[in-house]
């Protein structure tokens, strides 16, 4: 009976001494051996670049192992109030990414998830307040963003390095930066209104400038005319010295031939279809029409 419990004790001895000494760490798992509280070592420790080192360790007895979270970790803050350079106050939401650099110290300083995270709000608090206080509410809502959260990002950093808190944070995000409700009504209404008066000012001087090109153009269009008017008149003017001209020298060579033509001019202008003359008989006026030499077939 006896030589059948001596195996299973040491069987069981043999389990316990294996699961004592024994440890698994996941690949987004890192660690922390210390013996007597004293550090030892760091297993699976988190190195750039370098492949995880996970699976089964070994330690012993007298070792104890913390283990920690080798990934980046999320905080997401609650919103707060901070104000700006001109002291506007804007409602901000933010978050950061951090990873355990130095396990050891992470451990010393801060001890536990929930002390490291209530550590960390105050720290991202302080930053937070540090680097948008000397920027305006524009430049964070909008157009420095990017550049001012790397600030917070380096100043989160450099207070952590000197309080040794053993983390490195990796990335700062301002989801939010906004005016509070009463705030932006308020703001809303006073661009509003600049905006209205700035409409009015335009509107004023384009009326303004409109008045201004239409007396303008009527002023040209009136120079354009008086001067067309004035061309034309002389052209008009030389056009009837030159018929006038041409009349007298066909005059000259033959007035005969100049009376008829006169007269089939005339009748061409005023004897349409359905016109009436009462003329008297001897009316020289219709002299071609009565007889072919006209007015001289009567001297």
């Amino acid at each position: 009976m006896k030589n059948g419990i001596i195996p299973l004790v040491v069987l069981g001895a043999f389990i316990a001494a294996f699961f004592t000494c024994t440890y698994t760490l996941k690949e987004w798992e890192q660690g922390l051996v210390l013996q007597f509280g004293e550090y030892k070592r760091v297993e699976n420790a988190w190195n750039e670049g370098a492949p995880a080192d996970a699976g089964l360790k070994f330690k012993l007895p007298i070792e104890n192992v913390i283990i920690l979270d080798r990934r980046n970790i999320e905080i997401d803050f609650r919103a707060e109030t901070i104000y700006d350079i001109k002291q506007k106050p804007l409602e901000v939401d933010s978050f950061i990414l951090y990873r355990i650099a130095d396990p050891l110290a992470y451990y010393k300083a801060l001890g536990t998830k929930a002390k490291a995270q209530s550590l960390l709000d105050e720290l991202m608090d302080s930053s937070l307040r540090g680097v948008l206080a000397r920027a305006d509410s524009q430049q964070i809502i909008s157009g420095r963003r990017a550049e001012l959260m790397s600030e917070i990002k380096k100043a989160a950093n450099s207070v952590a390095r000197d309080e040794d808190y053993g983390v490195e944070i990796t990335d700062v995000r301002i989801k939010k930066a906004e005016l509070p409700t009463k705030v932006a009504d308020s703001v809303f209404d006073r661009m509003n209104s600049e905006r209205e008066k700035e409409a009015r000012f335009f509107r004023a001087d384009g009326s303004k400038r409109k008045n201004e090109i239409i007396a303008d153009a009527d002023k040209q269009a009136k120079i354009i005319v008086a001067t067309a008017k004035g061309k034309a008149q002389t052209i008009r003017g030389e056009g009837d010295a030159v018929s006038n001209k041409i009349y007298a020298d066909a005059y000259n060579k033959d007035p005969e031939f100049f009376a008829f033509y006169r007269s089939m001019e005339a009748y061409k202008r005023g004897l349409g279809e359905g016109t009436t003359y009462v003329l008297s008989p001897d009316s020289d006026f219709l002299g071609y029409l009565n007889n072919q030499r006209g007015k001289s077939s009567r001297r």
